[in-house]
């Protein structure tokens, strides 16, 4: 991937749509069971894709299969969006609890990897997700997201260079799409808190059609977008 020492860490924030015991019971209707088994309870697949590159680059992996309806890892503390409806209107104590038991934690271990990795050399930090490819009556025809902040060098070297890749292994992929790089998200707050010439976050973001693929082809996939990221230099 490059001459220069480079590390590796790879993250999945939606890896799974578990509901801990404690919290069953506000998700015991037909509406909470379908919004679990969908695109708004995990990124279906999204697990499976970090896995494989982690093993790729023997790379550390932090994930968590805690439903983001539970709570979001991927939004900030103050977001309005850190907790679904399911959460919001439980009590202070519940919502701090769920802080205190996934999110803070959950956080920390990556910053404290981002810290340790990116002490003496750059790192490249790869946050794993999958998106529906319909939403609110928007078709998305593309396979691949590569997030990025656009002003962050090399940072958006990096990413424009992995779209070029992933584009040459034959994935219909876009830049910020089908969300901002910049917004409001794990990678937005590690940017704010490691320098640039350290810290390189990329959201990898994978049509989860990927997720109804058969077994072969999801590890074709899996290996052609290795192939796109190890083609990168830094």
């Amino acid at each position: 991937m490059s001459a220069h020492p480079v590390g590796v860490l790879i993250t999945c924030e939606h890896g799974g749509n578990d509901v801990p015991d404690d919290l069953r019971d506000g998700f015991a209707t037909v509406d909470a069971a379908r919004h679990l088994n969908s695109h708004r309870g995990y990124d279906p697949g999204s697990l499976l894709i970090a896995q494989w590159i982690a093993q790729a680059f023997a790379a550390p992996l932090e994930f968590s299969t805690v439903s983001r309806l539970v709570v979001d890892l991927n939004r900030s503390v103050d977001s309005l969006e850190l907790f679904s409806k399911f959460i919001r209107n439980r009590e202070l104590a519940i919502r701090h609890k769920i802080l205190q038991t996934y999110y803070y934690p959950y956080r920390e271990r990556v910053s404290s990897l981002v810290a340790a990795q990116s002490s003496e050399r750059l790192l490249l930090h790869l946050s794993i997700h999958t998106f529906t490819p319909r939403y609110r009556g928007q078709i998305r025809r593309f396979d691949l997201g590569v997030l990025f902040d656009p002003t962050r060098s090399p940072e958006c070297v990096f990413g424009e260079r992995l779209v070029e890749q992933l584009r040459a292994q034959g994935f219909r992929t876009l830049a910020n799409q089908p969300y901002e790089g910049i917004a409001d998200g794990l990678t937005t707050a590690l940017r704010a808190k490691f320098a640039r010439e350290r810290y390189v976050g990329i959201e990898l973001e994978v049509n989860n059609r990927f997720a109804k693929l058969s077994a072969a082809s999801q590890e074709q996939w899996c290996k052609r977008i290795i192939a796109a990221v190890k083609a990168v230099s830094l």
